[in-house]
């Protein structure tokens, strides 16, 4: 590998490690404040995806102006789903809520089969396929757009849950669900507002993926998968140790599909399963069971 070469795959590692730590933020979150393993989590990326395809065919809508639409509505529809369906399981044996998201997540994809059926999509503007060339090494404009947009989001979200009144209530939850309970908080509504939070997140990530890669009704199930393994990686609780797992798995991931791509997924997976086995708790995180 020659340096033009390295420095290419470098740069798109770090391009797609913003993307990749907002669709794995919403997930971290739910999973860590409450015990949740949500399945259904790629299938809200799809929905921010045809979203932003949508209001850019019919109403013109640049795809980066209709993000703060996506995250409404998945943020409503997210909230929706957890009062009426999570809910009902969500102090039960994580198998039930498996069962749960992972129903609701067919669901979904199937829905979205029948009303979009299952072509192949994306979203092309102007400025698609322009990019900053600096050396050998080739930038583009809309990566580097969305990079910064899914930076934004992960600093607001940790912002949100560290200074806010709300956010406080839901990280207190999290520690400790009883406690919680005696100062006041209302933990239904929290544990809605915290799978409203997550949804939102990856329809904004929907809404970025939708510029830079092809998508169809089925695309979710890899970005559950991502967010799974980015989630483990840095472990659970704080927004940074997500981060930092985005970029660890971005890293691994393109270096090894640049050499190896029909083995990428098998060397990511196989490095999960021996960080499992040293390191429950991730690299830098919390354990992944209550």
């Amino acid at each position: 590998m020659n340096a033009a070469e390295f420095g290419q795959i470098a740069v798109n590692a770090i391009l797609l490690s913003g993307i990749l730590a907002l669709v794995a933020l919403g997930f971290s979150l739910v999973w860590g404040i409450m015990n949740i393993v949500n399945l259904a989590h790629g299938a809200y990326v799809v929905l921010g995806a045809y979203f932003t395809f949508y209001l850019n065919e019919l109403a013109g809508i640049d795809p980066f102006v209709s993000i703060p639409f996506s995250m409404v509505v998945l943020f409503i529809l997210g909230f929706v789903v957890q009062k009426i369906l999570i809910n009902q399981v969500v102090r039960a044996p994580m198998l039930a809520t498996f069962l749960l998201t992972f129903g609701l997540e067919i669901l979904i994809v199937n829905l979205v089969n029948y009303f979009f059926k299952a072509d192949l999509r994306s979203v092309t503007t102007r400025y698609s396929g322009t990019g900053w060339t600096l050396g050998v090494v080739r930038i583009p404009y809309i990566r580097l757009a969305a990079l910064g947009i899914a930076l934004v989001l992960v600093g607001l979200t940790a912002w949100f849950l560290r200074s806010s009144r709300a956010g406080r209530a839901i990280r207190a939850t999290g520690m400790d669900i009883d406690a919680a309970r005696l100062t006041g908080v209302k933990v239904g509504t929290i544990y809605a507002l915290t799978y409203a939070i997550g949804a939102s997140l990856a329809g904004a990530a929907g809404s970025l993926l939708s510029l830079i890669v092809p998508f169809d009704p089925n695309l979710g199930g890899a970005y559950t998968q991502r967010a799974f393994v980015i989630s483990v990686l840095g472990g659970l609780g704080e927004v940074g140790n997500v981060l930092f797992g985005a970029v660890l798995y971005s890293f691994v991931d393109v270096f090894v599909g640049a050499r190896l791509p029909a083995l990428s997924q098998a060397f990511t997976f196989g490095a999960l399963v021996i960080l499992l086995v040293l390191r429950p708790q991730g690299i830098a995180g919390k354990k992944f069971y209550a």
